[in-house]
């Protein structure tokens, strides 16, 4: 079972977790260090499949939490309490420290699931070809490319995830990749 919607976490940690628990695409908002650029990623994945907001039960978490709604409405909420959240030993609070199944049981109440499992039609060999890996041009390439579809920026190996997490296209990429190249054939 895959959720349909983003799952936006705080970090690394977290993102962890949440897989460990269900089948998700994530976006880490690097704690309160939340800035635009990943602003957009998660209005631009509101937009193609909904978004749910899942931050720590502490201060941070609940500014974070604020500022995405404040920017980003409609996105769905599932929250853990601070003592489903909490290591035992340590006192830590954090998505990382709940268990799987609580963790399951925040999200139960506010996802969809997919319908069978969209999977890109982008194969490596379509990247290989369109010089977003393997070659000298690769990486600008690829930063051209996550602007111009606001999907980020990613490397080579995580490029086909995102295609996916953000539903596009064998033609959209092509479509998009045109434009890139025209404008790299103007540059000279």
């Amino acid at each position: 079972m895959k959720i349909k919607e983003v799952i936006v976490v705080e970090g690394k940690a977290d993102r962890t977790k949440v897989k460990q628990a269900v089948s998700a695409d994530t976006i880490e908002t690097n704690g309160s260090a939340i800035n635009q650029y990943i602003m957009k990623q998660i209005k631009h994945a509101q937009e193609k499949r909904g978004v749910i907001i899942f931050t720590d039960p502490d201060y941070p978490g609940a500014r974070i939490r604020h500022m995405i709604d404040e920017e980003v409405p409609g996105c769905k909420h599932a929250f853990l309490t601070k003592n489903e959240a909490t290591e035992k030993k340590t006192q830590a609070i954090g998505i990382e420290h709940a268990s799987i199944e609580t963790i399951r049981r925040a999200l139960a109440s506010v996802y969809e699931v997919m319908e069978d499992g969209y999977k890109s039609d982008v194969t490596k060999a379509d990247l290989i070809s369109l010089g977003l890996i393997g070659s000298n041009k690769a990486r600008k390439r690829r930063e051209n490319l996550g602007e111009m579809l606001r999907i980020g920026h990613v490397n080579g190996k995580q490029l086909l995830n995102r295609l996916d997490m953000f539903q596009i296209t064998k033609k959209h990429l092509k479509e998009a990749m045109q434009s890139i190249i025209q404008e790299e054939e103007d540059e000279f």
